[in-house]
């Protein structure tokens, strides 16, 4: 089968413009709703900031996935690899249909947090029962280890550890949104060259929203991601980091473990040392501070938009090492 760049570049276009004009609806709605980020402790805009960037990336990965599905239905795609993605949509629907639930769920969740500031412990084991829900339609990681309980423990125990480490880390203009594009890159290219189509397919759609939204995001922010983005990006890098095969009979460990590990290095790596560091100092490991990375960069003395793009360029390292 020849590679199908044909259908990637439908995802990518239909990702990036489909965001791109969804963010000025969103952000609108959100002005007149009073759905805003107004200034405040630890935050470095004046001005209340409309908090669209969920709802923005959401519609650009699901009005694309909803035409692709019509279209190949329909028989519209005359493509050369159209009836192998009919056949992979075909097997993976329901697991499609779940991820779509999982996302909505988590842009709901992140939105009540905006509007309501849930309490920590409300708002995780609203995380836990969509990780639970999404491990439970199907979406799994398995460790090799031939156990459906493990198998879902680990899946939701990722998912939630995911999410919450994009939460942690939206803390600057385009950091977040740009650490999730460079992780969904790097899915994308592996789920590709595995011959993963729909996979790929998926990730390169995640990707081209999240660049759809990057504009309006960084280096100046007319939008934020809110918590309903962020926690919709850690969701969608999580389960991008699931639905790809990565066993290899040489190196099974290498690369069904650490190639996830080193794509999402950066994220995960500054959540366990805030969360480390703030158990040290006796604080609360969900109450917010300014010890991230990207925070100690600035306090080096480097700008914000240097520190987002130093952190973007070490991740872009760490995940091209996945492939070597």
């Amino acid at each position: 089968m020849t590679f199908p760049v044909n259908v990637y570049t439908l995802a990518l276009a239909g990702g990036f413009f489909t965001t791109l004009a969804a963010v000025p609806v969103w952000r609108a709605w959100c002005r007149r709703a009073g759905w805003v980020d107004d200034p405040g402790h630890r935050k470095i805009h004046h001005t209340p900031v409309p908090l669209a960037g969920g709802l923005a990336v959401f519609t650009g990965m699901v009005v694309p996935l909803v035409l692709g599905a019509l279209a190949l239905k329909a028989g519209w795609l005359d493509l050369p690899t159209s009836s192998a993605f009919g056949h992979g949509y075909a097997r993976r629907a329901p697991q499609l249909l779940v991820l779509l639930v999982g996302a909505l769920g988590m842009v709901l969740l992140g939105w009540l947090d905006d509007c309501r500031e849930l309490s920590p412990g409300r708002k995780l084991v609203g995380q836990v029962l969509i990780a639970l829900a999404v491990a439970a339609g199907g979406v799994r990681v398995t460790l090799f280890v031939p156990s459906p309980v493990f198998s879902l423990v680990v899946t939701t125990l990722w998912i939630v550890a995911v999410t919450n480490a994009f939460n942690f880390l939206d803390n600057m203009n385009g950091l977040c949104t740009g650490l999730g594009a460079i992780g969904a890159f790097c899915f994308a290219i592996k789920a590709a060259v595995a011959g993963q189509y729909l996979v790929a397919a998926l990730a390169f759609l995640a990707l081209a929203a999240l660049v759809g939204f990057l504009p309006y995001n960084f280096p100046r922010a007319s939008v934020f991601l809110g918590d309903a983005g962020s926690h919709l990006v850690g969701y969608l890098l999580a389960v991008l980091a699931i639905l790809p095969d990565y066993y290899s009979p040489e190196h099974p460990v290498r690369t069904a473990v650490l190639n996830p590990l080193l794509i999402l290095a950066v994220p995960l790596g500054d959540m366990v040392w805030v969360v480390l560091l703030r158990w040290r100092l006796g604080r609360p490991v969900y109450v917010g501070d300014t010890n991230h990375l990207s925070h100690r960069l600035v306090r080096r003395g480097l700008s914000p938009t240097t520190a987002v793009l130093v952190i973007w360029l070490l991740a872009a390292a760490l995940g091209a090492l996945s492939f070597l």
